[in-house]
């Protein structure tokens, strides 16, 4: 008997599906998670209490606008709430922006070592992804601007850039927009900008405000926040990208539960302070005890740094199997380009020194 199923559409079997970092170790009661850029210090007090005063209505619909979670991203900076548009994740926002924008016969530019999702989003929506050289894993503009065609659609730039830590300074992301076709959109996805503290670098609001129209803002909850497990992003976008977004995304796309400890989240600004703190100090302490025992470490920007290793026996995946057999999780990065590094999260001070620990024992 000749059976038959519905076919995909082209293209959609090309996808390699995203692997996010690993959480467990088989035989391992209590692992040393460093492999998904975590808040080292978890969730603001606020939040959790605001995420369990939510458990007495989850019967109830969730706001299909978000309306107080936006106006409290407003309030902390100091934006137009019509223009924010919050999504599960800002991964869902990514996705919209590419089905909105992009489709078959469209290309999808971003650079070399960006986040994997901008290609499986570009896959899904029929368009093609193209890389742009970077230069010392850092996104190159010239670079950028050399990979648009006649067909491009939508530019994404991570800056800072996930997995390598670096970005680019305030007055490159101006000279790509600039130099840019009009008609291409330019995504700035700034996942981990409440952790940069240098003069020269902007999350990108002031080119979103500058725009005719074609740049867009994307951040999250995931990162400094440390609300990963509940999927909250938002965008702040051009009224018309606004317009779009609010058309394209699901009516209830954020959950209750979410929306109210995102506002609390975003509105605790004393407990965002005290994470960015405690990674100010522990980010250059580990880039420092990790360079001390003679691997590369790339300087970083967020809560985490890329490692990169020598051949073997000290590879990167000798050194992801020792970290494993002390109950410490990294995140290899071979699918990105990168079989040689590891990407290790900041974490408690107590995992930073039993990862060195660790690593020092592994390179002997």
């Amino acid at each position: 008997m000749v059976m038959f199923f519905p076919e995909p559409r082209r293209g959609i079997m090309d996808i390699s599906p995203y692997v996010g970092g690993e959480s467990a170790i088989p035989g391992v009661d209590r692992v040393i998670k460093l492999s998904s850029n975590e808040g080292a210090l978890g969730a603001s007090p606020l939040a959790v209490e605001a995420y369990r005063r939510a458990a007495g209505d989850l019967h109830r619909y969730p706001d299909g606008g978000c309306a107080r979670l936006r106006q409290a991203i407003a309030a902390r900076h100091d934006l137009d709430p019509t223009r924010i548009v919050c999504g599960a994740g800002s991964d869902e926002l990514i996705g919209l922006l590419c089905h909105a924008y992009a489709g078959s016969g469209d290309e999808v530019v971003y650079s070399q070592y960006g986040f994997l999702m901008y290609a499986i989003y570009a896959k899904s929506a029929g368009a093609t992804p193209v890389t742009a050289p970077e230069t010392n894993l850092t996104a190159n503009v010239d670079a950028l601007l050399a990979a648009v065609t006649p067909r491009t659609r939508v530019m994404f730039l991570a800056n800072p850039n996930n997995p390598t830590g670096t970005y680019l300074p305030a007055g490159e992301v101006w000279r790509l927009r600039r130099s840019l076709p009009e008609n291409v959109l330019l995504v700035i996805d700034a996942a981990y900008a409440e952790f940069v503290e240098r003069d020269d670098y902007s999350p990108g609001v002031d080119l979103v405000d500058a725009s005719s129209g074609n740049t867009v803002m994307t951040r999250t909850f995931s990162k400094i926040h440390a609300l990963g497990g509940l999927r909250l992003g938002w965008a702040y976008c051009p009224s018309v990208i606004a317009d779009v977004l609010n058309r394209v995304r699901s009516p209830f796309n954020v959950n209750s539960a979410a929306q109210e400890a995102g506002a609390a989240a975003i509105a605790d600004a004393p407990f965002t302070e005290m994470a960015r703190a405690h990674n100010n100090i522990w980010l250059p302490w580990l880039g420092q005890a990790l360079e001390a025992l003679g691997l590369e470490v790339v300087p970083s920007v967020c809560n985490f740094l890329l490692v990169q290793f020598p051949n073997q026996p000290h590879s990167a995946t000798a050194a992801d199997r020792f970290l494993q057999s002390r109950g410490i999780i990294a995140r290899r990065v071979a699918g990105y380009g990168l079989p040689d590094a590891l990407r290790i999260t900041i974490g408690r001070e107590d995992e930073m020194r039993a990862t060195v620990a660790a690593l020092a024992e592994f390179l002997g």
